[in-house]
C-alpha cells in the first residue's frame, strides 16, 4: 500500500487540511499505517498536482488561510482500482526476533531489558487503542448503530487490539524463556 491509498481513505472518511491530516494520522491511521508530517504533505502536493485532490483555501481569522483537500474523482477511481487489485500478504520483517534468536550466541538475560521496553510500548498502545474503541464505538457517547465507514473502523480497530493483544502474549513468553535462560549460552547452540 501506499501513503497515497491512506490519505485517499481518510480524506474520504474527511476533507481536510494537511495538518488535520496528520492528526487523523497520529489518532487513528496511524494504527496500520505511520508517515510523517513531511511525508504526508509531500504527498498531498503531488496527488494535488496530479489531479487526484481538489484543493479550497480556506479562510481564517487572525491566522493564514489553510488548504482543504478533498478527493477529486480521479483519486476515488484511482482508489476503486487499487481496492479491486490483488495484494500479497506481508510478510513480518522483525528485527526483535533476530536478536532474540542472535541470543543464544551471547547473554540472553542482556535482552531483559530492551523487551521489556517493548512490553511497555505495546501495552501503552493496547491501552490507547482501547481508549480510542471505547470513546468511539463501544462507549456511552459512541453512535448507535454504527455506520458502514464506522462499523469498517472499528474491525480495523479490533484487528490492531488483537496484534497488540497477541504480542503482549509473546513478549511475556520471551521474557520468561530469557529470564529461565539467564545466562550465556554455547556459541553453536542449535538455530
Amino acid at each position: 500500500m501506499a501513503l497515497d491509498h491512506a490519505i485517499l481513505v481518510s480524506l474520504l472518511e474527511q476533507p481536510g487540511s494537511g495538518y488535520e491530516l496528520a492528526r487523523r494520522f497520529e489518532r487513528s491511521i496511524g494504527h496500520f499505517w505511520t508517515a510523517t508530517h513531511q511525508q504526508i504533505y509531500r504527498v498531498l502536493k503531488r496527488m494535488e498536482a496530479d489531479g487526484l485532490l481538489a484543493v479550497r483555501d480556506v479562510p481564517q481569522q487572525g491566522r493564514p488561510d489553510k488548504k482543504e483537500y478533498s478527493v477529486a474523482a480521479p483519486g476515488r477511481a484511482a482508489l476503486a482500482a487499487w481496492l479491486h487489485e490483488p495484494i500479497e500478504p506481508e510478510s513480518m520483517r522483525h528485527d526483535l526476533a533476530v536478536k532474540i534468536r542472535g541470543a543464544a550466541f551471547d547473554d540472553p538475560a542482556a535482552l531483559i531489558g530492551e523487551v521489556e521496553r517493548h512490553h511497555r510500548a505495546h501495552s501503552d498502545r493496547l491501552a490507547r487503542y482501547l481508549a480510542g474503541e471505547h470513546r468511539d464505538f463501544t462507549g456511552p457517547d459512541a453512535p448507535a448503530p454504527l455506520d458502514a465507514g464506522q462499523e469498517l473502523q472499528h474491525v480495523v480497530l479490533r484487528g490492531g487490539i488483537a496484534y497488540e493483544r497477541m504480542t503482549l502474549a509473546w513478549l511475556d513468553d520471551v521474557l520468561a524463556t530469557l529470564r529461565r535462560l539467564g545466562g550465556p549460552s554455547s556459541p553453536d547452540a542449535p538455530a
